[in-house]
């Protein structure tokens, strides 16, 4: 091998290693939290989904699932969402926004929220054969397909991270094929369907974009309690906060407005002052005690902030 490709290889080699590392790093921070809206329906599928559940509940729950079994979030439970949309009244018609997004996600402590709509979901047929009754009988060509809107918000400032459209079809021979509307009694039965292998890529891709721009959003906790000078936020160990670890802590000031435009441009935060973790398995690990390194007068809701 001569010097210079000897030099490239070894380049090549800390590259991959410095990529793996980093990647590894990645991994080992502080997970954000996540809230998963249920998504609007609007395929006009006709698809029952284990009875009274809607494609886009259905749809919503895959990615709740799959960003679970990733290990890379904490995912927040669909119950405390709903019932904060319910209390606040907030997307009452099944109608979700950024704005509320934000909101609902600002009240659950999460950093991250993800919203949308599946706009097309079901089965296109093309076949030479004939019908008899409510079925084609022959064998043709079957597709299904499955399209969903996704919104990926930052709760703290409200702003829409991406905004995307990931959509999934596959092809596949038919043979009598129904005219009856589609109805699946249980997950198995539509994880084993063309248009559920095709639902299941399409969540798939919405993880990857999730994971893609997770990055762009910083980790964030908030004071959730004070109590005899010791400071208690909503992130513990099961997010990887670890004792010894020191955050700033700051305070939502005044808001800045675009004179010409109205607009809200964000805000100038307020500095209180820093902790330390000494205890990071309040709640099982979602929560941890701090104590007061510099400052006074934490509230709660105050945002805490990595260094």
């Amino acid at each position: 091998m001569t010097p210079y490709a000897s030099r490239a290889a070894g380049l090549a080699v800390l590259f991959l290693l410095t990529a793996t590392l980093a990647l590894h790093a990645q991994k080992e921070g502080k997970k954000k939290r996540i809230a998963v809206f249920s998504f609007a329906d609007k395929s006009d599928s006709n698809f029952g989904w284990g009875g009274a559940k809607s494609v886009g509940d259905g749809v919503s729950d895959m990615l709740v699932t799959e960003l679970v079994q990733s290990g890379d979030y904490r995912v927040i439970e669909r119950e405390q969402i709903n019932a904060l949309l319910a209390e606040q009244d907030l997307g009452t018609q099944g109608i979700v926004t950024a704005q509320s997004a934000a909101q609902i996600g600002q009240m659950l402590g999460v950093e991250i929220a993800v919203f949308g709509a599946v706009t097309e979901f079901g089965y296109k047929d093309r076949d030479s054969g004939v019908r008899i009754g409510g079925t084609r009988v022959g064998v043709g060509k079957q597709s299904a397909v499955a399209a969903v809107d996704i919104r990926m918000v930052n709760t703290t400032t409200g702003e829409i991270i991406t905004a995307e459209n990931v959509r999934e079809t596959k092809n596949a021979l038919s043979g009598n094929v129904s005219y009856k509307k589609y109805d699946f009694g249980s997950q198995a039965d539509f994880d084993q369907s063309l248009i559920g292998k095709v639902t299941r890529k399409c969540v798939e891709n919405v993880v990857e974009l999730v994971n893609d721009n997770a990055g762009r959003i910083p980790w964030m906790a908030k004071v959730i309690t004070v109590q005899g000078g010791q400071v208690y936020i909503n992130s513990g160990s099961l997010d990887g906060v670890q004792v010894g670890d020191t955050f700033t802590v700051y305070r939502k000031g005044k808001s800045l407005v675009d004179p010409d435009t109205g607009l809200e441009l964000g805000s100038i935060d307020e500095k209180v002052g820093m902790l330390k973790v000494t205890d990071n398995s309040v709640g099982n690990g979602k929560a941890a005690i701090c104590s007061i390194v510099s400052g006074s007068g934490f509230e709660r809701n105050d945002m805490v902030k990595e260094q």
